[in-house]
């Protein structure tokens, strides 16, 4: 499976990050771990949503869909 996930920040409640993985657990560990530049200031990091998809594209669109404005309105006020 492909996850789309949704990540808050505990220390900048403010903010937040959209990402893509097919090992959920292995990427919030490596987020909260600082292997990742862009949300290695804002550690540590929660799990606020995943939604998983069959294939990588479909997850990919709906992940592309979310960082575009009308997908952040939607997830601001549908998933967080």
């Amino acid at each position: 499976m492909n996850h789309v996930y949704l990540l808050g920040s505990l220390a900048v409640p403010s903010q937040t990050y959209i990402g893509l993985t097919d090992d959920m657990a292995a990427r919030l560990k490596s987020h909260n771990e600082g292997a990742n530049f862009h949300t290695a200031k804002y550690r540590p990091w929660e799990l606020v949503c995943c939604i998983s998809f069959k294939t990588r594209e479909r997850a990919a669109e709906f992940e592309n869909y979310l960082k575009v404005d009308s997908g952040h309105a939607f997830a601001h006020r549908h998933l967080w």
